[in-house]
């Protein structure tokens, strides 16, 4: 390919009640609501779309792996530990089912949380170097989002 792929724009989520994974969207995780109807909301979230489409019962995003243990197919970033931690409490507070902070072996820590529906996500401490570079993130900015 003399081409490449650029940037996840869209992520799809399977969700049971439209109205009720939206709701828990804009107030737990501060997406902002582009549309909706009733098969469907596309949110903005974390500089991508995350499109909520109504599915069958207990559908998630989740998947077993080999050993049998369940897996997230998204991970978040935030930059640093302060952020993961202060994140990780935010959730905590707005009664979000939130694992704890973990060091896999890898730069950085990680947890994990659920939506409303059972779809499971990741969050690590480590922002990209590349998104940094991207958006041109001096340390400071990268911490406060200040310029």
């Amino acid at each position: 390919m003399d081409k490449k792929l650029i940037r996840v724009g869209t992520t799809y989520l399977p969700v049971a009640d439209v109205n009720r994974a939206t709701e828990w969207y804009v107030t737990n995780l501060d997406a902002d609501l582009s549309y909706q109807d009733e098969e469907k909301a596309i949110l903005n979230l974390a500089d991508q779309s995350f499109f909520l489409v109504k599915a069958g019962e207990k559908q998630t995003a989740n998947f077993l792996d080999a050993t049998g243990k369940e897996r997230f197919s998204i991970t978040f970033e935030v930059d640093g530990l302060e952020a993961l931690q202060a994140i990780r409490q935010q959730l905590l507070e707005r009664g979000v089912k939130v694992g704890a902070i973990e060091d896999r072996g890898h730069p950085g820590n990680n947890f994990t949380f659920y939506d409303l529906d059972g779809n499971k996500f990741d969050v690590w401490s480590e922002l990209s170097p590349v998104y940094k570079k991207l958006h041109r993130l001096t340390p400071l900015e990268s911490v406060t989002g200040e310029k």
